[in-house]
């Protein structure tokens, strides 16, 4: 899949596309909005792999919208909604059954970055958790589905957040740079009036020696996306 994205300013990761995979695996159904989609990345992968889905993208930055249809259109994926506002603000005319996102999680002590549009992407105060959690609550279908990636180090934050609003976390993924490492990022599955117990995956190493882990390699070609400058 080839993905424009700007020359300046927030590019995706490979965060992005663990978290993709990770969704993947529950093999999704429904509606489906990625929230902060930056170039589209997340949910045209999804609407990719997953034809059936209805995939809607909102971001709070126009110019990430206008890049994220671009995308679509280049990709010839057929997007349902392209919502550009603050999602804590956005409103819909229906609940959706799974919500997916990449927010910005840097916390208060991390670096503020100056660049507006790098702020907006990258900073938890962006985004407050709590909120996020209470508004994806609301926005939610009866059941739905949250999933998301986050700094692993802040876990009991984000456990708060969600039990506070009625989500309760079915699955959850520590990635780790390396073994010896400290895990950076976690995965979350958290659903909607749920009482299922926590399944702890297997944790995911993204680099073996000095060499990027057979895993991590593989959903990587599954993947198969090449960035190209977006210069409009």
């Amino acid at each position: 899949m080839n993905l424009f994205q700007p020359k300046r300013g927030y590019r995706y990761n490979c965060d992005t596309l663990l978290l993709y995979d990770f969704i993947s695996s529950f093999k999704p159904k429904g509606n489906v909005l990625d929230v902060g989609c930056g170039c589209g990345i997340l949910g045209l992968l999804l609407k990719r792999d997953f034809p059936a889905l209805h995939v809607s993208l909102l971001d709070i930055q126009f110019h990430n919208c206008e890049i994220a249809k671009a995308n679509a259109i280049a990709n010839k994926l057929e997007i349902e909604i392209f919502t550009c506002k603050d999602f804590l603000e956005a409103s819909f005319e229906h609940k959706w059954d799974m919500i997916v996102s990449n927010p910005p999680f840097y916390h208060k002590g991390g670096v503020k970055n100056e660049d507006e549009a790098l702020f907006l992407s990258r900073h938890s105060s962006a985004l407050p958790f709590e909120l996020f959690a209470k508004k994806v609550s609301k926005t939610l279908s009866n059941r739905g589905y949250f999933c998301f990636c986050y700094d692993a180090k802040q876990l009991d934050h984000l456990m708060t957040a969600l039990l506070g609003n009625g989500l309760n976390v079915e699955d959850l993924c520590f990635v780790y740079p390396k073994e010896e490492k400290e895990a950076s990022l976690v995965m979350i599955r958290a659903r909607k009036n749920s009482k299922t117990l926590c399944k702890i995956h297997p944790p995911l190493f993204i680099y073996k020696g000095e060499q990027i882990s057979p895993r991590v390699h593989a959903i990587f070609e599954r993947s198969s996306t090449k960035s190209l400058e977006w210069t409009a």
